[in-house]
Parts: C-alpha cells; sequence; structure tokens
C-alpha cells in the first residue's frame, strides 16, 4: 500500500493545479503542446506540476523528475528495470495524491502510466484522470481497455480509428483529437521545386533505421545491404538518414561500412527538407510510416526486434498488419518486411518497383491522398481538441464535488 506524503502546501492564488506524466521525448512534446493550449483556454490559468522533460519545463511545468531516468522501452525491457520503475511509481503516486490536482493528464507509455492511474484511482477516486494517447490495445492485450474503464475518465486518441475500438472493447470514453503530423503537413509537403527533385536523378532515398539506439543497431547493417542491392538494380541513388541528435554519433558509426556513403541529417528543417525532395523510403516500422505518408513518401518498412519480442508479438499481435500508415488508411498499401524475413535482398526487391512509375507506386500515392479526409488535416489543432476535453472533465468534476 501506497502511503500518502504529507500535504503540500496550497499555493495562495485560486489556480487549478493539473499534474501532467510524460515519459519520453514524444509524450514530452505533447505534454508541452498541451500545456500551452490549456493555458491559452483556461478561465484562470492552471499551474503544471508533475513529470516531464525539456519542452514541458520550458512550458512551465515543475517537474518532479528528469524523463531520462525511466524512459520504459518495449516488454523485454521491464524486468530488467522493474526495482526503478516501481521507485518512480511510488513517488508520483504519493506526489499527486498529497497535491489532489484538479486532473492527472498521464501522457503515453502504458507500462509506466496505467499503474499510476489505478494506485491514484485506489487512493483519491476524486481525482479525474485523462490518458493522452491510447494503448494499442487494438494491436495487443485487448483486454486492457476494459480495464482501464476503471481508472480512466477519458482517452484522448491520436488515430482515428481508436474511439470505434475503444467502444467495442468496453473501454472508457475516448476522442480523436488528432495526430501532431497534421499540424507539419506543410513543412512535410514539397513545393513546386522539390516535387521536380523528386523526379530527378539521382533520386533521393531515405533510410530511417529508428528513433532509438537499439532500433539503429538492429536495422543498420540490413539497411545498408540493401541499399548497396537497389543502387545495383537501378543506378546511383543518393541516402539520406535523417536522425535526432543524441544518436548522431552512432549512426554515424554503424554506417561507416556501407557501400553507399549516406548524408545524415540531424536538424528538424534538413529532415523536413529531405522529405519533401525524396522518391522512396526504406523505414523501421513505427509513427515514421504515417510521416512519410502524410509527405507522400512511397515506402516500404521495416522492422526488427529481439527474439523474445518477435515472439510474443507473433502470439499476442491481433492485427492483419504492423504498419501504422496502413491501419490509418484501411489497407494494406506500405510492403512491411519483419523479422526473420528483414534481409537486404528481400528490402531490395520490394523498393525497386516504387522507384519508377509502376502500379505498385501508384497504389501507395493514390492511399496516402486520403489521408487528408481521414486524419481530418486543416481541423482545429490536436492540442485544442485535447485543452478542450480536459477542461470540460475538470469543471465536470468541480460540479460533482460542490467546487473543489
Amino acid at each position: 500500500m501506497i502511503a500518502a506524503a504529507p500535504p503540500v502546501p496550497t499555493p495562495r492564488t485560486e489556480e487549478p493545479k493539473i499534474f501532467l506524466v510524460a515519459a519520453e521525448e514524444s509524450g514530452d512534446r505533447l505534454g508541452a503542446a498541451l500545456m500551452h493550449a490549456l493555458r491559452e483556454r483556461a478561465a484562470v490559468p492552471p499551474r503544471f506540476f508533475g513529470l516531464g522533460g525539456r519542452d514541458m519545463t520550458a512550458a512551465g511545468l515543475t517537474s518532479l523528475l528528469p524523463i531520462d531516468d525511466f524512459s520504459i522501452i518495449g516488454v523485454a525491457s521491464i524486468p530488467r528495470r522493474l526495482p526503478l520503475i516501481l521507485h518512480h511509481i511510488y513517488r508520483t503516486v504519493r506526489a499527486i495524491v498529497s497535491m489532489r490536482p484538479q486532473a492527472l493528464v498521464l501522457i503515453d507509455s502504458p507500462d509506466f502510466t496505467q499503474w499510476i492511474a489505478k494506485f491514484v484511482r485506489r487512493l483519491d477516486p476524486s481525482i479525474p484522470i485523462v490518458q493522452y494517447v491510447s494503448p494499442s490495445v487494438w494491436a495487443w492485450r485487448p483486454g486492457r481497455a476494459r480495464s482501464m474503464r476503471g481508472v480512466v475518465d477519458h482517452v484522448l486518441a491520436l488515430l482515428p480509428f481508436e474511439p470505434e475500438v475503444h467502444r467495442k472493447l468496453g473501454g472508457p470514453p475516448c476522442s480523436y483529437v488528432g495526430h501532431p503530423l497534421i499540424e507539419q503537413v506543410d513543412k512535410l509537403r514539397p513545393s513546386a521545386t522539390e516535387a521536380q527533385r523528386r523526379r530527378a536523378d539521382p533520386p533521393i532515398v531515405l533510410a530511417m533505421p529508428g528513433s532509438r539506439s537499439s532500433e539503429v543497431r538492429l536495422h543498420a547493417d540490413v539497411f545498408g545491404e540493401a541499399l548497396a542491392l537497389l543502387q545495383r538494380r537501378v543506378g546511383p541513388i543518393e541516402v539520406v538518414i535523417p536522425t535526432a541528435p543524441h544518436l548522431l554519433p552512432l549512426v554515424k558509426r554503424v554506417t561507416a561500412g556501407w557501400e553507399i556513403r549516406p548524408r545524415i541529417v540531424a536538424d528538424p528543417a534538413e529532415k523536413q527538407a529531405a522529405m519533401r525532395s525524396a522518391r522512396v523510403a526504406l523505414a523501421k516500422s513505427g509513427t515514421t510510416t504515417l510521416e512519410l505518408a502524410v509527405a507522400g513518401i512511397p515506402t516500404v518498412a521495416a522492422y526488427r526486434v529481439s527474439p523474445i519480442e518477435a515472439l510474443i508479438a507473433v502470439g499476442m499481435v491481433r492485427v492483419p498488419t504492423f504498419i501504422l500508415a496502413n491501419l490509418v488508411i484501411g489497407e494494406s498499401v506500405v510492403p512491411e518486411v519483419f523479422q526473420w524475413a528483414c534481409t537486404g535482398a528481400r528490402l531490395a526487391e520490394v523498393l525497386v518497383p516504387l522507384m519508377s512509375d509502376t502500379p505498385e507506386r501508384k497504389r501507395q500515392m493514390d492511399a496516402f491522398a486520403r489521408l487528408d479526409a481521414i486524419m481530418e488535416v486543416g481541423a482545429q489543432p490536436p492540442a485544442s481538441r485535447a485543452a478542450n476535453i480536459v477542461l470540460d472533465l475538470m469543471k465536470q468534476h468541480s460540479a460533482a464535488a460542490g467546487g473543489r
């Protein structure tokens, strides 16, 4: 049983308190955007407490811990990091229950945040809890949706099909607020000059082996082999690897032996410029595939994980495709090459038809053209939608509690 810490002194102002928890960089960006939107829309600007990184701290968060201490990635990593995870859950729950915020917003990282939700709900049921980013209940462990209903008041979904999934699975109320990518459309799609570069030679091929060091190591060699084979079949190509600044030394090291010397870019503006001019992409499966689809770049998706994670996935995954772009479009248009089939020869084989005007390339381009309507591009920004729901939930709970 988690004991409550001594009460945190109540601020002298009437500002509402909102506690946010983000355990990874992507969640930190979502949290910062939500904080800005909440501050703009609230009748009285709230004070923000919780766990977050650089962006949330810059937006005004008083952070309990740095997120670098407890980023939780993959099923296989949980047993090794369990003592640290439990320690952070304990500290976080104590802080929340002592503070009694007007709302608790848990952002992504369900292996961490759902335990926080369970303990907080048990110790203080009066605190409204919002989950920002739905766990992938549509892909595996669907029972999580029903178990969330007892501890989460509302789910803010990034993907348009998720509210219906939660309804069918008996999950909590769920609203589609939009994916952050829909605000990046103008930065991802080419100008007339860049569209000409997409068709020009040598073609630019994006290689995106992952956003985490473990993913880069798993995919680097096979990506290098595939691109070398591709060049032998179609002629000279220009390879560009967009990556994060902290991964730059690793990416340089693991690509040093590639037959084709890639151009590596770590600046976000350079990455977007490369995407606006690229003809095709070879990418690790994940959110990247949706980003490439929004940018209109025909893609081959690859995915390698540890052997134990591969066995778990084969036994538990419930969807016909791993590719996020395919799931959002509702059609398997992006080829996926998974685990044991993920060889340089196979990747090159499926890349070749995408390099020219073929039925395979046209099929992807036609499917990507439907994304604006599916994802509601041009509608209210995702953070604004999310903020409105959080504020409405706070008002409902305040009214039910007599204005707490």
